[in-house]
């Protein structure tokens, strides 16, 4: 893959542009800029097409790092590259004078790393593929384990109401708790309420019996649940270490 397949990057706040690298003349640093002033402000990647060529930016916590590359690149070794410059801006400056910093004048200081990292993702293509897979297979790995996290949520909302329902028939018990109160001291109880407590016991009994059936499934689901995110785990470790050391041989 050719020199020229990133041919111009820079790192900014806001719409002010703190360092810039490119080797190369032409309008294509005139298009960025104008890109930046109309680039939505929120957390996300943005990828614009024009005369073959793309222009991706990456914007977090208002930063916005960007890079210019020919069409034929794709997306994965400009993206890689954002993730990268991203990283080494953030560990360098993360709180410190960028925030204050006014245009062009962190150039002396990273304008050289960002022709490092434009080399290092051109040069290195297969590395950065190998690197991609892996983080598509840990977001699809995360995936899962938020859609079982809701299933378990959505279990704990079942418990609320069971609670609640619960609470009711609590309430009722002690109806029949004072009507047999009342009947031991030999007070009337009419016999619709008497029909109302028997009912309500037999309620509160049912119910109980389902608590415990309920709880027991509850918990050999939770520890299934436990089991599977162990093992989803342990294979997510297997496969970043066996990614970057294949046959464990770093």
């Amino acid at each position: 893959m050719g020199q020229q397949t990133l041919i111009y990057s820079f790192v900014a706040r806001g719409t002010v542009i703190l360092a810039e690298y490119t080797e190369f003349t032409g309008n294509f640093t005139s298009i960025a800029g104008q890109c930046l002033q109309k680039l939505p402000t929120s957390n996300n990647k943005f990828t614009y097409n024009c005369d073959g060529h793309t222009f991706n930016y990456l914007v977090e916590n208002g930063f916005t790092y960007c890079v210019v590359a020919v069409e034929s690149a794709g997306r994965q070794i400009p993206i890689a590259f954002l993730e990268r410059i991203k990283e080494d801006f953030s560990r360098r400056y993360g709180g410190g004078k960028a925030a204050t910093a006014t245009a062009k004048s962190l150039n002396r200081e990273f304008k050289s790393k960002l022709k490092e990292h434009m080399k290092y993702c051109v040069e290195h293509p297969e590395e950065i593929s190998k690197l991609a897979k892996v983080k598509a297979q840990v977001s699809e790995v995360k995936g899962v384990m938020m859609e079982n996290i809701e299933k378990v949520l959505d279990r704990g909302e079942k418990i609320e109401l069971l609670v609640d329902k619960t609470e009711n028939l609590r309430s009722q018990v002690t109806l029949i708790q004072t009507a047999f109160h009342r009947l031991h001291y030999g007070e009337i109880v009419s016999l619709p309420n008497l029909w109302m407590y028997n009912d309500a016991a037999f309620q509160a009994q049912d119910f109980r019996q389902q608590g415990t059936k309920i709880k027991r499934k509850m918990w050999i689901e939770n520890m299934k649940m436990k089991l599977i995110v162990f093992g989803i785990v342990l294979a997510l470790v297997l496969i970043i270490v066996l990614s970057i050391c294949p046959g464990f041989k770093c």
